[in-house]
This record gives C-alpha cells, sequence and structure tokens, in this order.
C-alpha cells in the first residue's frame, strides 16, 4: 500500500522502539518521514536506512520537545523544505516509576514534560499548517497505564493528559478535516519491557487475554490506520492496543 506517497510525517521519538517501527511504517508506504529526537546520531541512522531501502526522502533533527522553540524551529524548517505536514506522531516520552511520595519534583516535572507537554507543544506548532490545508492527522501516545496504574503517579497524569488533550484537539479541528486520536498500548516488546527480570514479564503477560506480549509492528500498524485518509471520520478516540488486556481486567 501506498497511502501516504508524498505525505509529510513527523514522528517525535523516532529513533528507535516504537518510534522507529513507525517511522519504517510511514517510509514503506511513500511518506517523507522526518524524525525528531533527542538522540540525533540514532535517528540519523534510521532515517539514512530508511532512504536507502525505500527511496523516499527521510530526515533527523535533534529535537527536545519539552522545548517550545525547539519543536517550532523544527516544523517550521519542515514545513519549508517540503510545503506541507501532513501528519505529526506524538510519540516521545519517558518513565520515572516510584511511589507518589517517592516522586521529586524533577522526575514529576520530567515525564509531564516529555509527554504531555511535549504532545501539546507539538500540536500547537503542526496546526496551523494543517488548517491552512483543510488535511492533517495528529495521534498522540498514551498507554493502557493511563486509567491508573501502581507507582507510576506522573506517567500515569501524562497519559491521561494526552486522552483530554487528544479529545479537545479532535473537538477544536473536526471541520477543518483533521483528526486527533490516541494509541493505548498494552505489553509491547521493547528494550524496557526486555529489562524486567523474567519473572515479573512473565506475571504481567499472564495478565493479557491473548498470553503474549505484542511487536512494534502491531503499534505501526495501529498508528498507520489512524494516520490514513481511509480513517477521516475516526477522531478523538483512544485505541487500545493490547492483546485484551484492557477488557480482560475487568473481569477477573
Amino acid at each position: 500500500m501506498n497511502r501516504f506517497d508524498e505525505q509529510v510525517v513527523l514522528v517525535t521519538g523516532g529513533a528507535q522502539g516504537l518510534g522507529a517501527a513507525m517511522a519504517r511504517r510511514f517510509a514503506a508506504e511513500g511518506a517523507v518521514v522526518a524524525i525528531g529526537d533527542v538522540n540525533v546520531d540514532a535517528a540519523v541512522l534510521l532515517a539514512a536506512s530508511l532512504q536507502e531501502e525505500f527511496g523516499r526522502p527521510s530526515s533527523a533533527h535533534e529535537v527536545d520537545v519539552t522545548d517550545s522553540a525547539s519543536v517550532a524551529g523544527w516544523v517550521d524548517e519542515i514545513a519549508t523544505a517540503h510545503g506541507r505536514i501532513d501528519v505529526l506522531v506524538n510519540n516521545a516520552g519517558i518513565i520515572r516509576d516510584n511511589r507518589i511520595e517517592d516522586i521529586g519534583d524533577a522526575d514529576w516535572h520530567s515525564v509531564v514534560d516529555a509527554s504531555m507537554t511535549g504532545s501539546f507543544y507539538c500540536a500547537r506548532a503542526v496546526l496551523p499548517h494543517m488548517r491552512g490545508r483543510k488535511y492533517g492527522r495528529i495521534v498522540s501516545f498514551s498507554s493502557m497505564s493511563w486509567r491508573g496504574n501502581f507507582g507510576q503517579a506522573n506517567y500515569v497524569a501524562a497519559k491521561a493528559g494526552i486522552v483530554g488533550l487528544t479529545r479537545t484537539i479532535a473537538l477544536e479541528t473536526a471541520r477543518q478535516g483533521i483528526t486527533a486520536n490516541a494509541i493505548a498500548p498494552g505489553l509491547i516488546e521493547t528494550p524496557m519491557l526486555a529489562s524486567m527480570n523474567a519473572a515479573a514479564r512473565d506475571k504481567l503477560v499472564s495478565k493479557v487475554p491473548q498470553r503474549r506480549t505484542g511487536r512494534p509492528e502491531d503499534i505501526a500498524e495501529a498508528a498507520a490506520y489512524l494516520c490514513s485518509p481511509g480513517a477521516g471520520y475516526v477522531s478523538g478516540v483512544v485505541l487500545d492496543v493490547d492483546g485484551g488486556l484492557g477488557v480482560g481486567s475487568s473481569i477477573r
């Protein structure tokens, strides 16, 4: 498929993990992909690989999503170079888990700023370009944890905030051909999951109705659909990609 032929797609936190999987999927479907990440060396390597493999322009940019000037400069650079911005994927984020009373000010702000504030900065920057063309897709990353999770008050607050932000963007842009949706991944094969000890990992997997973890490609598939022209009547939703974990937990 070439659903994104000639479209310009921005992916934050796109140098590795889920971001890299999505960048690859968009490039495979014909997109011009701009990867924004603080890890610019990894982003450069990925952009070069995508361009060589798929023959479409891909670029890497050092972007700190917690810095509004950094975000605005990146977006303006891409819009000037390509004349359009079609898709924004807000994927950047970090974790600093702890019990509420043990979360310091720095760990609170760093997590909320990277996920929620960064998503706001990026959406705010791209919306004028999308409104001007009366077309756009914004997908932001929440988590199955947005409903509440032990030891993750900062992360949960950020991911719940993304849900509210997404729904508001969807309302404010509904008449301009722009959609805004969120993805809430479950247990996906990422370096963070791989770093868990085997017992903790097995305990988590046992709670998934499908009894397995997801792959980054599962997330990329969901993002590609929500960002496609064919998803124009889908806006303001949170798509769980979790092997049934969200619904399964309600009957256990």
